[in-house]
């Protein structure tokens, strides 16, 4: 079993985060210790002041100095349990902070195969749901700790200063609470590692309805996907149920064990104080002991009633560390920063599957030169958006090279290649923030001139400037903006950076043929000395191209000018007359 499937090894990784708050700790240590001991301290001032009530009356002169002390120590001692609970849960919110920040650093690094295997949703279940949970735990965890060993440990140093042969009685008893817990603890920790699964599911399948809700209801859908989400969330409500019956057997099972233990001391106490007269037990005494079994075995219950959340933030916790241990994409630290790229491209003998035995693209051959506008085409799954995920090097090839500028890419950072890009694709993206910040997400330094030259250029000045705050007018959600408005935000911003080489995935897919025409003059001026990339199914968008690379089942079938292409009679003009005639 991997180390992150282990409590154990889940645990030590847990503390590790807790490693930069070693001071918090003490602190949380130093006040547990003296709240506690000034807490039993008070319990023997208890003791004393009943020993002043006799049967003659109440010796105030004993009592009051006493009284006068008790009241003395009570606000330290909850001045002491303010500072714990502040350091604990400092230490728990910067532990929390830094697991999200790691988990978010290390998202950034994954390969994009990994985000593209993984369901959206359960990754973000990790991220919000699961921390949450850890964050809980280690709260509740940290607390019950320190209070509970100190208490636990000090009042069995003042009942043996009391009366050893009782004390026996208590430490006797004391394990079976110790097994119960043991045993049902890891019956809760294999229920609440499955029921965070199961959120992951369900975060999951509901990201998913959310995101494609017009299609749900296009399709009539809905139906169906309310019994999809019905039968997860009738896993999710068994497992819970199971998980919360067995972490609620703890508590009144450590309570009956607890209880064991008091009727013990009281049994033990009163035989020993009826022989106050001859040296045993005083009445206060007894009052005292009494008080202790009740705060010795406190903590237990305390313990025992966290147990849930402790096992619900160690299951969380695998399945973040489980994230975690997926391996990153690898370094760039020794890779040299492409500079002055020319925009010339090669293809050498590339082989490349998203899964070993399905073979997708093999033996493609490329040779782009600097300024070429190539479009490419091809029936769906032949490879096109696959080779632009290769020449970004979102996926690396499974064999033969890349080369950019006559460097081999993956000896060049990813940064300094993909900055050599500029691309738009089809599926647009447009972030909550301004129109102004999310044309300029490529170049944040620039200008208010820059961006509106980019936006006029993109046509995309003119619907900015009718929304409410012109380019200040923050975008929140997809409803605000058409999809083809989305498209031309996406394009200016490839306008304003204007790298050596364009990617363009059906760019223009949701702009209507009238803002095309536009578009296309528009990129006519952009691509021009330019490296450009098009796939494209319009033919308006291939015609002009220096070249048309057609792709069948991942291998280039035919390759040249669409007048070549089309006299040739091949597999191109099928494609053509075939939309002709649809």
């Amino acid at each position: 079993m991997s180390k992150t499937k282990t409590k154990k090894g889940t645990l030590a990784r847990l503390l590790k985060y807790v490693k930069s708050s070693l001071g918090l700790v003490f602190l949380s240590l130093v006040c547990a210790a003296g709240s506690v001991l000034l807490s039993l301290y008070i319990t023997v001032l208890i003791g004393r002041a009943v020993d002043c009530i006799t049967a003659d009356g109440v010796d105030f002169a004993k009592m009051t100095p006493v009284l006068i002390e008790i009241a003395a120590f009570i606000p330290v001692v909850a001045v002491l349990q303010w500072l714990m609970y502040f350091a604990t849960n400092k230490i728990s919110h910067k532990t929390v902070k830094q697991l999200r920040t790691d988990i978010f650093a290390h998202l950034q690094k994954l390969p994009l195969k990994y985000i593209d295997a993984e369901s959206h949703g359960d990754i973000l279940s990790r991220v919000v749901n699961d921390v949450d949970a850890v964050s809980e735990g280690l709260l509740q965890g940290f607390q019950q700790l320190f209070t509970g060993v100190v208490t636990i440990i000090g009042t069995l140093v003042f009942m043996v200063t009391l009366n050893w042969q009782i004390t026996l009685v208590v430490v006797v008893i004391t394990p079976l609470s110790f097994a119960v817990a043991a045993v049902i603890s890891k019956l809760c920790f294999n229920k609440f590692r499955e029921q965070s699964a199961i959120k992951g599911e369900l975060t999951g399948f509901i990201d998913e309805r959310i995101g494609a809700q017009r299609l749900v209801k296009a399709f009539g859908f809905e139906k169906t996907a309310e019994e999809k989400f019905g039968e997860i969330n009738e896993r999710l409500n068994v497992c819970g149920r199971r998980a919360q019956f067995y972490s609620a057997l703890t508590n009144p099972s450590t309570r009956f064990v607890n209880s064991l233990v008091y009727a013990g001391v009281g049994v033990f106490g009163a035989l020993n104080a009826v022989k106050a007269a001859s040296g045993g037990f005083t009445v206060g005494d007894l009052s005292c002991f009494l008080q202790y079994a009740n705060q010795y075995t406190k903590p237990f219950n305390e313990i025992s009633g966290v147990v849930t959340e402790l096992q619900s933030a160690l299951a969380s916790a695998s399945r973040i560390f489980a994230l975690l241990d997926e391996n990153a994409e690898s370094s760039d630290e020794d890779k040299a920063v492409l500079e002055n790229c020319d925009g010339s491209v090669e293809l050498d003998d590339v082989y490349f599957s998203y899964v070993p035995e399905k073979p997708l693209i093999e033996g493609l051959k490329l040779d782009v030169k600097s300024g070429q506008h190539i479009a490419i085409v091809g029936p769906t799954g032949c490879g096109k958006t696959t080779l632009i995920n290769l020449l970004m090097r979102f996926y690396d090839v499974t064999g033969g090279e890349i080369r950019v500028s006559g460097a081999p890419i993956k000896d060049i950072t990813r940064d300094s290649l993909r900055a050599s890009y500029g691309i738009v694709l089809q599926d647009t993206w447009v972030f909550k923030g301004t129109a102004r910040e999310n044309i300029a997400y490529g170049k944040p330094d620039a200008t208010l001139e820059e961006v509106i030259a980019a936006a006029k250029a993109a046509h995309a000045h003119s619907f900015i400037k009718r929304l409410e705050n012109g380019y200040d007018t923050v975008i929140t959600n997809d409803a605000e903006l058409s999809q083809g408005q989305r498209q031309l935000l996406s394009i200016a911003r490839v306008m304003l950076s204007l790298p050596p080489m364009l990617i363009l995935d059906e760019a223009t897919s949701s702009i209507d043929t009238r803002t095309e025409m536009k578009i296309q003059s528009a990129f006519d001026a952009m691509t021009k000395g330019r490296t450009s990339f098009v796939v494209a199914h319009r033919l308006s968008t291939i015609r002009e191209a220096d070249c048309i690379l057609v792709m069948k089942s991942g291998h280039i079938v035919e390759q040249g000018t669409h007048a070549e292409l089309m006299e040739k009679g091949g597999f191109y003009a099928e494609l053509i007359n075939s939309r002709s005639e649809g």
